[in-house]
């Protein structure tokens, strides 16, 4: 069965270190910050000016000034900083993010990402995404595994207009973990209940199955 969006915020926040400094994307990757196992101290950044994002507020705790890079209301935890834009880029640009986490609409097998524009219709715009990409050596992607209408996300070669080439070397979807290397996808956990001929099916781009794949775990 694929993974629901909290599953795979769950699966991403194992990949989570003490003391990581990690700026989340805008959509599922913004879940992450509600799965951060304990006694784990990690500073979230939002591109938009904050370091140190907690959890999405409760109802009493909501702040209208206090958002992050999607527009979503959020908290900040002890220590926390607010600065400007400015200065939020140049924390990205100078590659002292130690995880980034975002979403995508296309993977390739060259580990090119396109996350910014689907021609004809209404996108929020590229955000941060580009300067992230460029700007980092440990992403995470994360997304369904194929569109709607069943077809696949992770391709040969990107169609849309690419917000990074070469630099997605890790990718979760709703029904595997995958590397990127070599021009190929190598698959190295399933989705609980998802078959290996299920997502060999919905993969476009080349994919190197082992003897053996795992079911995913949630929890370090």
């Amino acid at each position: 069965m694929a993974l629901t969006r909290e599953q795979m915020a769950q699966r991403v926040a194992c990949e989570l270190k003490d003391g990581y400094y990690v700026n989340l994307g805008i959509g599922i990757p913004t879940l992450v910050a509600n799965y951060i196992p304990d006694g784990m101290s990690i500073m979230f950044q939002s591109e938009n000016g904050l370091l140190g994002m907690g959890q999405f507020p409760t109802e009493d705790e909501v702040d209208a000034d206090m958002i992050n890079a999607g527009k979503q209301t959020v908290t900040a935890i002890p220590g926390a900083s607010i600065f400007s834009s400015a200065e939020s880029f140049g924390m990205i640009r100078g590659g002292h993010v130690d995880l980034t986490v975002l979403g995508a609409f296309e993977i390739d097998v060259s580990g090119n990402i396109a996350s910014w524009m689907i021609p004809g219709k209404l996108i929020k715009g590229m955000g941060g995404a580009m300067d992230l990409v460029a700007g980092a050596d440990n992403i995470i992607v994360v997304m369904t595994h194929a569109s709607k209408h069943g077809e696949s996300k992770l391709l040969t070669e990107c169609t849309l207009p690419l917000t990074g080439a070469g630099c997605i070397k890790k990718v979760l979807t709703d029904l595997a973990y995958l590397e990127i290397k070599d021009q190929k996808f190598w698959l190295k956990e399933r989705a609980p209940g998802v078959s290996v001929e299920e997502i060999a099916e919905k993969t476009a781009g080349a994919l190197v199955i082992p003897d053996h794949v795992p079911e995913m775990k949630f929890s370090v």
